[in-house]
């Protein structure tokens, strides 16, 4: 069909505009193609949910539209004018939109989009339109972190063309590699001195706080705000997860656990008594809240996020030696609770709420399709025609390595691991010898980007969590600024 031809062909081009800004030094072009980027985002989807009761409705509510138009309009243009005048508001707006998700409907589930962020990052492009269009920074030459993201973020769109699931791929680039990569090159053009740093640690204490105090208070309550998922497992468990404004339990343990590792870089590293008591009261209020998530993946998240810390403050042979140890203790502890003695599959699928099976199938889809894959965005769909059941319990793949397998095959493997090869030595280059000055800030990122790392191993959305590419920029721009090889672009004001 010629509207298939059409949504392709926007597709690809979406995903090239997003990516060759990546590479393009600031300027003109650059910014045009930030703009057609974020604008065929809303074209691209509007085309793929033409059709769905949702959108039939908004057609026919002309008022609706030109009011939802008018309020878009009307903040884009207050935060730009913002971003202009205070550069600074620009990094910190990011950070702040990112817990902020509104439930809307799309391909028939509800989906949880990153509406507030996705303005902000529209704010930013506007902002960035003007700046360039008249005065554009110096630029640099990408690095190879740069020219990875690019490949993925085109690989996947590619990818998405031949999927069992083209929709699902299509609103997976639209919705995450796009925005995500815009803000990645906003974010990477910012000098990350020591002011925003310090700006950037209080928005995020501040709102994980707040999101404590509205965890606790379901906790306490015994009642959700919302997810009838979680609410109805709820009542047939002896344990309350909450989640907060978050829609999983797991996300919310997530963003806990990375605020948690961050807080606890910047007390390791404290100057002063005063941020030193001050960051250890924050770690124990963000602990308050990381407990009712009974987020498993978020645990292990945040250990092994403190694990790098301690390996660069202190000791990385003896911080190496105590998680081997740990690791021993969980498998025995595994092995024998309960006093079997005996890890059976059944017993460790149910363990894992039904993971194991996917885990299985996602390497029998991968055996199937091992160079190409079944395409982006189609795990789903390939898995319950796998397993020939349509009600499967659980059909989106908890590991962020089996779904990359499973969708996008040898190509999209070696490219997932590639990019994380090069982000871990992009992120920890220069940590184990001299110091560098900014080295509380850079232990953080790097802790927290391995944090993030092991709970998409345990819960997938690696690149679908805007965390991920805000931890890729600032890491990226502290370390090649301590290099001295990353000319001053911008230096918020």
């Amino acid at each position: 069909m010629l509207s298939d031809v059409l949504a392709g062909v926007g597709l690809v081009l979406a995903a090239g505009a997003s990516a060759a800004a990546i590479l393009l030094p600031p300027g003109r072009p650059r910014a045009l193609l930030m703009v057609a980027a974020m604008a065929l985002f809303p074209v691209l989807i509007l085309g793929d949910q033409w059709h769905t009761a949702q959108i039939v409705d908004l057609r026919h509510d002309e008022g609706r539209i030109v009011a939802l138009l008018a309020v878009a309009a009307a903040v884009i243009a207050a935060l730009a004018y913002a971003f202009r005048r205070w550069p600074i508001l620009m990094p910190l707006a990011i950070i702040f939109a990112i817990p902020f998700r509104v439930p809307l409907e799309a391909g028939g589930d509800t989906a949880n989009l990153l509406v507030p962020l996705y303005l902000v990052i529209a704010a930013a492009v506007v902002a960035t339109l003007l700046r360039d269009w008249s005065e554009p920074p110096p630029g640099h030459a990408p690095r190879p972190l740069a020219w990875l993201l690019a490949a993925v973020v085109v690989l996947y769109a590619l990818q998405a063309l031949y999927s069992d699931d083209f929709s699902k791929g299509l609103q997976n680039v639209c919705f995450f590699f796009v925005p995500f990569t815009i803000a990645y090159r906003l974010l990477r053009e910012v000098v990350w001195d020591g002011r925003l740093l310090k700006w950037a640690l209080v928005v995020i204490g501040v709102e994980a706080s707040a999101f404590v105090l509205i965890g606790s208070v379901e906790y306490l309550t015994q009642s959700l705000f919302w997810n009838d998922q979680i609410i109805r497992s709820n009542e047939f468990h002896t344990y309350f997860r909450v989640n907060s404004v978050f829609w999983d339990p797991n996300v919310y343990g997530r963003y806990l656990a990375l605020v948690t590792t961050i807080a606890a870089a910047a007390m390791l590293w404290a100057r002063t008594r005063e941020t030193f008591w001050l960051l250890t009261g924050l770690i124990a209020v963000l602990w308050i809240g990381l407990v009712p998530t009974f987020s498993q993946s978020s645990f292990l998240a945040l250990l092994a996020g403190l694990a790098v810390l301690a390996a660069i403050r202190w000791s990385p042979k003896w911080t190496l030696a105590a998680v081997g140890a740990g690791l021993v203790g969980a498998i025995l502890v595994v092995l024998f609770v309960g006093g079997s003695g005996k890890l059976t599959w059944d017993r460790f699928n149910v363990d894992l709420s039904g993971r194991g099976s996917l885990v299985s199938g996602g390497a029998d889809l991968f055996a199937e399709k091992p160079v190409q894959g079944y395409g982006s965005g189609s795990f789903q769909a390939a898995y319950r025609d796998h397993r020939e059941n349509e009600d499967a319990p659980v059909t989106v793949s908890h590991t962020e390595p089996v779904t990359v397998a499973a969708e996008q095959g040898l190509v999209g493997l070696v490219a997932y691991f590639a990019l994380i090869f090069v982000a871990l030595g992009t992120l920890g280059r220069g940590l184990w010898g001299p110091r560098p000055p900014d080295l509380a800030a850079r232990a953080a990122v790097l802790a927290a980007f391995v944090a993030l790392l092991v709970h998409t191993l345990a819960y997938a959305g690696f690149f679908e969590d805007p965390i991920t590419w805000v931890l890729l920029a600032v890491g990226a721009s502290l370390a090649h600024a301590v290099a001295g090889d990353d000319p001053v672009i911008r230096r918020p004001a």
